[in-house]
């Protein structure tokens, strides 16, 4: 069963994250809401009230893999989704937002994969939607062509606009989303802002010390110490005194590293490190 009995509520305005590993039913769900496929039980609100036959009007959708007609250029791209709705964002006002405009007149088959991403963006809000889904929209971006993308969809959130947002990308997801919930096997598993995860979820701050300069010493520590690829972690609660101590100790702290929990921390806490197929 990819949703099993899933109980979730968005609130109006900023950006919802939903993560989960590969199979957790993070697609499917996102298309029961988007209404691309009906639910065998249980029903969708919007607003309240049930989806009418204008739901799909008033919502923008950045799928994954989208076709584009190679032929066309971006700005005609725009002017034909445009066409298409009775209420649409005006052309130029999308090109600044989704900063098109030196590409305008390219066809969609010569720009880059940055570039594509942020006119997906911009057909996402051509109808001017109040919530807005965005499918991965970061997967394969160089870190500038992300970080660009990321600056674009903080202006779409900071218009007042709902985004329900779809990542791999932890770092992503802890950077724009305002809450965020973790699916694993059809349920949500855990949700609340990232901060909130990290502090409950994320099992503290650790030191980390490459085991031959530990090694002669780990043992005399009364500290939990875990073997993780050739450095020994230690969970710290009180860091001024760990590293005080392990200095009494004659540890050679040249080459410690810290280690702050983040949302990979608490997603990999929560749904394991095994690789899903």
């Amino acid at each position: 069963m990819a949703v099993d009995h899933l109980n979730l509520a968005v609130r109006q305005g900023g950006c919802f994250g939903l993560l989960g590993p590969n199979g957790a039913g993070k697609t499917t769900l996102i298309e029961i809401i988007e209404d691309i496929i009906a639910p065998t039980s249980g029903r969708v609100l919007y607003l309240g009230k049930n989806r009418t036959s204008a739901f799909r009007e008033q919502i923008g959708i950045m799928f994954q893999q989208t076709a584009l007609l190679s032929y066309m250029t971006v700005q005609e791209t725009l002017a034909t989704f445009q066409s298409l709705y009775s209420i649409s964002y005006g052309i130029e006002s999308l090109i600044e937002l989704c900063h098109l405009n030196d590409i305008r007149h390219q066809l969609n088959d010569k720009i880059s994969g940055g570039q594509r991403q942020r006119l997906l963006v911009a057909l996402a809000l051509i109808n001017q939607p109040n919530l807005i889904f965005l499918d991965e929209p970061s997967t394969g971006l160089d870190p500038q062509a992300r970080r660009n993308l990321w600056d674009i969809i903080g202006d779409v959130k900071a218009q007042g606009k709902t985004i329900i947002l779809t990542t791999h990308y932890m770092e992503e997801a802890q950077h724009l989303c305002d809450e965020v919930a973790i699916m694993d096997q059809g349920r949500i598993i855990a949700q609340a802002s990232p901060q909130q995860l990290i502090a409950k979820h994320g099992g503290g701050t650790s030191i980390a010390l490459p085991r031959r300069t530990y090694a002669a010493t780990a043992m005399e520590m009364p500290y939990k110490v875990d073997p993780s690829n050739g450095y020994f972690e230690i969970v710290v609660e009180d860091m001024n005194a760990v590293i005080e101590r392990l200095l009494q100790a004659g540890v050679d702290m040249s080459e410690m590293k810290v280690q702050t929990p983040n949302l990979e921390t608490v997603f990999l806490n929560l749904t394991g490190r095994r690789l899903r197929e």
